[in-house]
This record gives C-alpha cells, sequence and structure tokens, in this order.
C-alpha cells in the first residue's frame, strides 16, 4: 500500500506554521548559497586577478595563468566527492546537520584563504597549501547545492518545485555580486598596487562574517517533512550512494550531461571573462568586475522567473530554450566584446549570464526530483557536481589554450571559443530530451510506491 512519507510530518503543523517554515527553509537555503558561493566564485575572481603573480611569479603570463586555471579546477575534481560525502550523510543523518556542516567546511577554507602565504614567503610550497584549500572549498560545495535545494523543495508545494528550487539557485548571483562587488570595491579603495600587495586578502577575511551570519539562520530552522517520515517509517538507506547508483545510474549521468550548457559558459563569462579583456580588449580590472557585478544584479530576477516559468509551462520547454539561446549566445558574445567599444562591452557581459539562468531557474527541481525522497540527496548531488569534472572546472582552461592556438585551432580567434559553447549545447540537449520528466510526480511519495504520476498537478509532464 502507498505511502505518503510527508504526511505524518505536516499532520503536527497547521498551515500558517508550515508556511512559517516554508519561508525559513527557503531563507535558510538561499543564504547559505550565498555565503558559499561567494566563497567559491572569490577564489576564481582571485585566481583571474592576482593569483598568477602572487604563487607563480616566475612563469610567463600564459604559465601562470594556466597554473591559476589548473588550481581553479582541482576545487571542480573535489565536488564530486563532497557530493558523495555529503550525500551519504544527508540521505542517513538529515538535511540540516549536513548543511551545517558544508557551511562550516566551506567558510573555514575560506578564511584561510586570507592568511596563507604567497611564494615570497613560503616559496612553492604556498602553491601546495592553494590547492589544499581550493580542494576543501570543492569538497564544501559540492555537498551544499543538493541540501539547499531539498531544504526548499521538500518543504514547499508540489505547484512550485520549480519556483522554491530555483531560490537556492539564486544564491549563485548573490555570492557572485557579493565576490565580484566587494573585490571591486577593494581594488577601487586601495588601488591596484596596494590589492596586489595585501589587500586581496580582505574578502577571503570577510567571509567569516558571512559564514556566522549563515550559521545562525540555518540552526533556526526545523528538518523538511519529507526526511522526518522517511526517518519515522524506518526507510532510511543504509548505503545511499550505492543504492542511488545501482537504481538511478542513467538519471546521475543524464543530469551530469544536461548541466554541460549551462555550467561550461557560466566560468567563461564570470572568470575567462578576465583573461579574455585583458588580452583582447585591454580593458581594466575594475572595470570588467563592476560589469560582472551587474550581470549577478541581472540574475536576481531571471533565475526565480524562469523557476516560476517552469512551473506553468514545463522544466524541459524552459531548459530547452535556453540551451538554444545559449549557442546562439556564444558567438553574439564573443563578437560583441571583441568590439572592445567600454558600452558595448559592459552591456554585453551585463546581459550575458541570462542565456544560462534560462537552464539554472529549472534546473535545481529537473535533477532533485528525478530521484526517490530516500535517495535524492545523493542522487541529486552525484549528477549535478559530476559536471564539474567535464564542464565548469575545465572551461576557463580549455578556453585559454583556444584563445593561445595550442589545441589545433586558429589562435586569438573568439569565435573558436564559441564554437566551444555550441558543442556543450548539443550534448546538453540531447542529454535534456533523455532525461524522463518526473515534474508530475508526487516528491513527498516514493515513487516505487506511486502508480501513476500525481494528479495534484493535473498537467502533463512537460518535453
Amino acid at each position: 500500500m502507498a505511502t505518503n512519507v510527508g504526511s505524518s510530518a505536516l499532520a503536527s503543523l497547521s498551515p500558517d506554521e508550515r508556511r512559517k517554515q516554508m519561508v525559513r527553509a527557503v531563507v535558510a537555503s538561499t543564504v547559505g548559497t550565498s555565503i558559499e558561493w561567494y566563497d567559491y566564485f572569490l577564489f576564481g575572481t582571485m585566481a583571474a586577478l592576482v593569483f598568477a603573480k602572487l604563487f607563480f611569479p616566475k612563469s610567463d603570463p600564459l604559465t601562470g595563468t594556466l597554473n591559476n586555471y589548473a588550481i581553479f579546477f582541482v576545487g571542480f575534481l573535489a565536488r564530486p566527492i563532497g557530493a558523495w560525502l555529503f550525500g551519504t550523510y544527508g540521505d542517513r543523518i538529515g538535511r540540516k546537520a549536513t548543511l551545517i556542516a558544508t557551511l562550516l567546511f566551506m567558510g573555514i577554507a575560506t578564511f584561510l584563504s586570507g592568511i596563507m602565504p604567497t611564494y615570497n614567503t613560503l616559496g612553492r610550497w604556498a602553491a601546495v597549501i592553494l590547492v589544499i584549500l581550493r580542494l576543501c572549498q570543492g569538497i564544501g560545495v559540492g555537498g551544499e547545492w543538493g541540501g539547499s535545494v531539498l531544504m526548499s523543495m521538500e518543504w514547499g508545494s508540489a505547484r512550485r518545485k520549480g519556483f522554491l528550487g530555483s531560490w537556492p539557485q539564486f544564491g549563485v548571483p548573490v555570492g557572485l555580486l557579493l565576490s565580484t562587488g566587494i573585490t571591486a570595491l577593494t581594488i577601487t579603495i586601495a588601488g591596484t598596487a596596494t590589492f596586489e600587495a595585501w589587500a586581496w586578502r580582505i574578502p577571503f577575511l570577510l567571509s567569516i562574517v558571512l559564514v556566522g551570519v549563515g550559521l545562525y539562520i540555518r540552526l533556526g530552522i526545523m528538518e523538511t517533512p519529507v526526511f522526518q517520515a522517511i526517518v519515522q517509517e524506518r526507510r532510511v538507506e543504509a548505503r545511499p550512494i550505492t543504492e542511488v547508483v545501482k537504481r538511478n545510474w542513467r538519471e546521475i549521468i543524464l543530469s551530469s550531461l544536461i548541466r554541460i550548457p549551462e555550467q561550461a559558459p557560466f566560468y567563461l563569462f564570470t572568470v575567462f571573462v578576465f583573461t579574455f579583456g585583458a588580452a583582447a580588449t585591454k580593458l581594466d580590472k575594475p572595470f570588467l568586475t563592476w560589469a560582472l557585478s551587474a550581470a549577478a544584479a541581472v540574475s536576481f530576477f531571471t533565475i526565480p522567473f524562469f523557476g516560476h516559468l517552469s512551473d506553468r509551462i514545463g522544466r524541459k520547454t524552459v531548459y530547452m530554450a535556453g540551451i538554444v539561446v545559449m549557442a546562439i549566445w556564444g558567438f553574439v558574445y564573443f563578437g560583441l566584446y571583441s568590439t572592445a567599444i567600454p558600452l558595448v562591452v559592459f552591456l554585453v557581459i551585463a546581459v550575458s549570464l541570462i542565456p544560462h539562468d534560462m537552464q539554472y531557474g529549472p534546473q535545481a527541481s529537473l535533477i532533485a526530483e528525478s530521484f526517490t525522497g530516500r535517495l535524492r540527496y545523493s542522487g541529486a548531488s552525484l549528477g549535478y557536481q559530476l559536471a564539474s569534472v567535464v564542464a565548469g572546472g575545465p572551461a576557463p582552461y580549455i578556453a585559454t589554450k583556444i584563445w593561445a592556438g595550442e589545441l589545433f585551432l586558429p589562435a586569438k580567434n573568439p569565435y573558436m571559443i564559441s564554437l566551444y559553447i555550441l558543442l556543450c549545447c548539443v550534448i546538453g540537449f540531447v542529454a535534456v530530451v533523455l532525461l524522463k520528466d518526473r515534474s508530475a510526480y508526487d516528491h513527498t511519495q516514493e515513487y516505487e510506491q506511486q502508480e501513476v504520476p500525481a494528479r495534484a498537478l493535473r498537467r502533463p509532464a512537460a518535453g
């Protein structure tokens, strides 16, 4: 007999109490992911701006940049490890406790990045410390995303999964705006020379304040009703990672592949943007940093909008439209950026993330609802974070190689990077077509106990 795993936990709460808990869960998830992404993006911004001089001063500019992006990639290699580690605990001990652990893990690593020695103090060992701290950041963010999405989605209404799931995604532009904005402000006040000497540490040290705020908020929320009921009914999986890989390996792979046309361009538009700007347009770093801050501000509106739109017209419909727009946008972006006209460049950077947001808004729910409740943290985290190894992590490195003409392509031709984005889009589009749309299933019930998709949505699965 089918059992509604959320019913017993929800029964003890009045509608008003549940609504308050839902709001608290969404706020806690959004604030937490904002802090985590601030920490994560800050490292990428500093890698593009100053780390080459600080940790590889004897390398030529191209080698120093490639070394930085290689260390940047290390954080992405660690993200599946974080998904495995924290996904296991998220499905065994709960979403709340695991999210507190990921926040502390990331926050401490970022704070230590602000006090670490550079090459002038420790020689090559400074780069080793940098790699270790980046690994810790990757592990932390690898476990963060899945729990934040589930905390919002599992407290919310089945009709609004796309919108509610988009709010943890909202933490990306918040984190990006905070990291680029604080960095831009620090450069502007301190000046480039002082910033490169020591003021680059300030944004890292400020992260400990944000962690304290996030910890306070997360300690005040309740566990999700879905997980509470899984515990009450003794349905907790002893080895969730093993079970989800055995049962849902196809969904894990496709969840990873659908992220390629979203994640790879994102890190080109937010990290490689500095390398390309310095090499092709000669525009200064503060200008590019402020332009990127404007892009993050635009995403404040576009990410929740496209999450909401996916509830109206279908998750896959919005997602595939976003991939098509991204395939075209890659050529428009680099064409306009190459003009080196300051106003044009500022505007093109400011709107650069909209094609990304068309995918990122509905993405959380599209991936999370692909897995049943007792395996959802592990499955969603693995699918989401495996993309980091093939998409986001290597993207700036690959783009730099393409620009330098080291991948058997014409050097200094920005449209070669556009072709790279196009290839990502083709792969992602096919994956979305193949991924089953489970938006009509009741996420508060185990999927194998549902004979038919939930009627509450009164809408066939889109796509």
